[in-house]
C-alpha cells in the first residue's frame, strides 16, 4: 500500500473513514480480539485490525489458493454471470457487486480439469481446488454457495445488480483466471470471493485476504490495492459485528487481514476484490458454526453490511 504522502487527500480521507469505522465496530464488537463472542471463532487477523491504520501485510506462509476451474470446451457456459437485481431502487441502486463463490461442487469429478495450469501473472497455478470440507463432510463449496446466495438477496435488497462467477450450474469451474475476468468485464464496483479455510484443529476465526501490490504479465494491481484495501476492511469490521467472530488466529498476526500475491483471482483483477476466509472448517468449534444455517445467514450479512459501507463511502 503506498504512504499518505503520495495518496490524493481524497483517498486518504476514505482510508481513514474505512480504519475509523473498523475500530468503531470493534467496540461495539467488544473487541476486535474478543474470543468466543456469540459463539464465534477466536482471534484471528480478520480485515482491519485493531489500530486506526490498515494493518501491515501478512508474513505468514501462504495458503493454497481457492478458486475453481474455467470454461474449456467441454464446460457448459455459466448462466450464473448473467446479473440478477439492480432494477429495484435503494441506497446501492447504479451499483454491480460481483460475488465469487469459492470452488465447484463438482469440481472433485473433474481432476484432470482443474489441475491444468493457467497464466496468474507471477507464475502459472491450478486451474482451481477442489476446496476443504468438515470432518463430517460438509464441503466447502456447498458452504460458499449458500453463504453467496443469501449475500446476493441482502444486496438486491439494497438495489445492487449482483453478478455470480458461477451458481453450480456448471460442470466445474471456473477457473481461477476466468473468475477475475468476470469481475472485470462487469467493471464492477467491488468484487468478494467467499471461503472457508481447511487449518489444524485448535485454528480458528476469519480473515480477510487483500492483494498485494503485483506488476508482471497480465497481473498490475497498483490500482486496485488501496481500494481494495478500503473493501477488506470494512468487511472485517462488520463480519465481527454480526458475527461475534473474531479475527484469524492463525493467520495475520490477528489483524483479520492478509496481504498475498500468489493468487490469481486477485492479481488479475482490474476492479478491487478480496477473498473472505470465514472459519476453519477443520476445527469442531469453527465447524459447527459454519454447518450453522443461521450463523451463515449472519456471514452473509457482515459481508454485505461491509461493501455497503465500502460502496456508499
Amino acid at each position: 500500500m503506498p504512504n499518505d504522502e503520495s495518496v490524493p487527500p481524497t483517498r486518504r480521507r476514505r482510508t481513514l473513514l474505512a480504519a475509523t469505522a473498523f475500530v468503531a465496530v470493534c467496540l461495539t464488537a467488544a473487541g476486535c480480539g474478543a474470543g468466543d463472542a456469540g459463539g464465534g471463532a477466536q482471534a484471528e487477523p480478520r480485515q482491519g485490525g485493531s489500530g486506526t491504520s490498515a494493518p501491515p501485510p501478512s508474513r505468514s506462509a501462504p495458503a493454497p489458493e481457492r478458486t475453481s476451474a474455467s470454461p474449456t470446451p467441454s464446460a457448459k457456459p455459466s448462466k450464473s454471470t448473467k446479473p440478477t437485481g439492480g432494477g429495484a431502487t435503494g441506497p446501492l441502486s447504479g451499483r454491480t457487486v460481483v460475488i465469487d463463490p469459492g470452488h465447484n461442487p463438482d469440481n472433485r469429478l473433474h481432476t484432470r480439469e482443474i489441475n491444468r495450469q493457467v497464466d496468474i501473472g507471477t507464475t502459472r497455478k491450478e486451474c482451481d481446488t477442489t476446496g476443504t470440507s468438515t470432518d463430517s463432510g460438509y464441503a466447502e463449496a456447498r458452504f460458499t454457495l449458500d453463504v453467496s446466495h443469501r449475500l446476493r438477496t441482502l444486496l438486491q435488497a439494497q438495489g445492487a445488480k449482483v453478478v455470480l462467477t458461477h451458481d453450480g450450474d456448471r460442470p466445474y469451474g471456473p477457473c481461477v483466471d476466468e473468475r477475475a475476468r468476470i469481475g472485470n468485464q462487469e467493471r464492477a464496483d467491488a468484487v468478494v470471493s467467499v471461503h472457508a479455510d481447511g487449518s489444524a484443529v485448535g485454528n480458528r476465526g476469519f480473515h480477510v485476504i487483500l492483494p498485494g501490490p503485483v506488476r508482471a504479465g497480465a497481473a498490475d494491481t497498483s490500482k486496485i490495492v488501496e481500494p481494495s484495501r478500503d473493501l477488506g476492511t470494512r468487511i472485517a469490521g462488520f463480519f465481527v459485528r454480526d458475527t461475534g467472530s473474531a479475527p484469524s488466529n492463525y493467520v495475520g498476526g490477528n489483524s483479520g487481514l492478509d496481504t498475498r500475491k500468489d493468487l490469481g483471482g486477485l492479481n488479475l483483477s482490474t476492479v478491487p476484490k478480496v477473498f473472505i476466509e470465514c472459519g476453519n472448517m477443520r476445527d469442531p468449534k469453527d465447524a459447527a458454526l459454519l454447518t450453522s444455517a443461521g450463523w451463515r445467514q449472519k456471514a452473509a450479512q457482515g459481508i454485505a453490511d461491509g461493501i455497503s459501507s465500502y460502496l456508499k463511502g
